[in-house]
């Protein structure tokens, strides 16, 4: 295949990039289900598992088209390398143990996923990693908790389910004075909408179970970074403990993000339709939504998440429902979400099929009530990842369910 030209969109990079031919020529990408690879003598084989020469040897230490899934995301990000794992958890979980050692520190927003709060604070707390957890939108938190053995700062932005942008140049800056490193988690936008390494940030997480597949068909995860960190903090550890994305998954996440730009676009912009109508319905107390000019961070996600051009808003909006307690607001953001007759209940997002879910008993169920308070998900809240339905529908799904609640 010839070599790509320069400066080519995302658009044509998700598309184009990393197509690794058999001498078969084939135009889409090959799937290569084996977990082993003969090799043409005992010589040749002894080089590779050493590490000497290039070549694969076993799925568990590369595979072809796990490789081009890894070279393609790392296009997309403008980082120099990626690597694979099987979930987006698990690349987090690796990010750890190639970074982190027992007496490290790690600041981390207060506002992330559930599941990556209980894994800082309680299993990497295990083996004498500390975890200090600040507000996402405050500078001077983050700032304040820097100690001498910092080595990682964490945040997602968006975040999960709130939308809280986060300035990633600052907290890259914030990092490397330090001596720390930046992950960002990029999930909520893809690199289509944003790309955290454009303002220092050392590590992108992502979940390719969400917008990177993009039909809710599979697990998969991955870190981009530098080609150094893949080879010195990564590769020894997936070599041997095996958190390794799948072929058939690999290839599923190619082939969707065949599809990210087109499918970002038009749901950042459904999102941002229904948040707007959101706003002005009498039964919504509040909207969560960066594409909005009431979000606080509303132009500094506008100038973050424009990889596309101009600023969108992503696809993820949250709401919260009336109520004088937590009681009532349960009730009533169970009976709006128990109304819907289109959107899913379920929690994944990133699916072509718009979800609906219920944070605080969900996503976020596994916090204690302090953690969930701190991170603001009350019992109110209702979370839309926003599909590829027709928007009047959408509109009309939620006003059944809305006007369904007393």
């Amino acid at each position: 295949m010839n070599q790509l030209p320069e400066n080519l969109h995302p658009q044509t990079l998700a598309v184009r990039t990393a197509i690794a031919k058999s001498q078969y020529g084939e135009n889409s990408e090959a799937l290569y289900l084996t977990s082993s690879f003969v090799q043409p003598n005992a010589e040749t084989a002894a080089r590779r598992f050493a590490m000497e020469e290039d070549g694969y040897t076993y799925t568990r230490v590369g595979n072809p088209t796990v490789n081009s899934m890894e070279l393609r995301l790392a296009a997309l990000e403008g980082t120099e390398a990626a690597i694979a794992t099987s979930t987006g958890m698990a690349a987090i979980l690796l990010l750890g143990m190639g970074v982190l050692k027992s007496g490290d520190h790690v600041v981390c927003s207060q506002s992330v996923f559930g599941s990556t709060i209980r894994l800082f604070a309680g299993e990497f707390a295990k083996f004498g990693i500390q975890t200090s957890f600040v507000a996402q939108t405050d500078l001077a938190q983050w700032t304040a908790a820097i100690r001498p053995n910092t080595r990682l700062l964490f945040a997602e932005t968006p975040t999960n389910p709130l939308t809280e942008i986060c300035d990633i140049q600052a907290l890259a800056d914030l990092a490397h004075n330090a001596g720390a490193m930046l992950a960002v988690d990029n999930c909520f936008c893809s690199p289509i909408l944003q790309q955290p390494k454009r303002f220092g940030a050392d590590f992108i997480i992502h979940s390719g179970t969400k917008y990177l597949d993009g039909q809710g068909r599979v697990m998969a995860g991955a870190i981009c970074c530098s080609q150094q960190h893949v080879d010195e903090l990564f590769l020894p550890i997936t070599r041997t403990a095996g958190m390794v994305l799948s072929p058939f998954n690999a290839w599923v996440v190619l082939k969707g993000m065949e599809t990210l730009g087109i499918r970002m676009q038009a749901q950042s912009a459904c999102a941002l339709a229904l948040a707007q109508w959101l706003e002005d319905h009498p039964k919504v107390q509040r909207v969560h939504y960066p594409g909005l000019p009431s979000h606080p961070q509303h132009a500094l996600a506008m100038r973050q998440q424009s990889a596309s051009g101009k600023g969108v808003g992503a696809a993820i909006v949250a709401f919260a429902v009336h109520g004088s307690h937590a009681t009532e607001l349960r009730r009533k953001a169970f009976a709006t979400i128990d109304a819907v007759r289109v959107c899913s209940i379920t929690t994944n997002l990133g699916d072509t099929k718009t979800t609906i879910s219920h944070p605080a008993s969900t996503s976020h169920g596994r916090l204690s009530e302090d953690q969930r308070q701190a991170a603001g998900i009350g019992q109110g809240l209702i979370r839309l990842a926003v599909g590829l339905e027709h928007i009047d529908d959408l509109k009309a799904d939620l006003a059944h369910a809305l006007d369904t609640v007393s």
